[in-house]
């Protein structure tokens, strides 16, 4: 697999198997780009799972939060990598353990042995992009950049 270059059928075809994602590095902070992943992703009919270890929250957007992807008590079909590149050989570990069929490494996350090791336990690997982004892309849709999230906007605010 180019881990530089994807196929948009490759990623279409991992958008539309997945159901269940857990999203490692979720934030409970509305402001944070992997809360605006993890709500853009659950308006598209994705069940996103919270992993986050720090979380004082016992929820994220409605979900439960768990401190690993062991935690969670039931099947995932992909792993979301929100953390730094040196954490993702242990999340991959989990991922297989878990049984999931997709790693996903967000922007600016990727390890080569981590997606080598994942790929020969028969996983799926997709790093350096956002499920997100790729969706909203894929799609045609405008929202992917933000620009229809309600916060950005070129019209000036009316006076009073």
């Amino acid at each position: 697999m180019n881990h530089d270059a994807y196929d948009d059928d490759y990623l279409r075809g991992i958008l539309a198997s997945v159901k269940t994602i857990a999203m490692v590095g979720a934030s409970e902070h509305w402001n944070r780009p992997s809360s605006f992943a993890m709500k853009y992703l659950q308006s598209k009919g994705y069940r996103v799972i919270p992993v986050n270890p720090v979380a004082k929250a016992p929820e994220i957007l409605g979900e439960k939060v768990y401190k690993s992807v062991e935690e969670i008590p039931f099947a995932v079909d992909m792993v979301d990598v929100f953390r730094r590149s040196e954490e993702a050989p242990a999340i991959v570990d989990a991922a297989i353990k878990k049984g999931a069929k997709v790693v996903w490494m967000q922007i600016g996350v990727r390890d080569d042995e981590a997606a080598a090791k994942a790929e020969a336990a028969g996983l799926k690997v997709v790093m350096n992009r956002c499920p997100k982004i790729e969706y909203g892309r894929l799609h045609g849709e405008l929202g992917w950049g933000g620009a229809n999230s309600g916060i950005i906007s070129s019209k000036r605010r009316k006076a009073g």
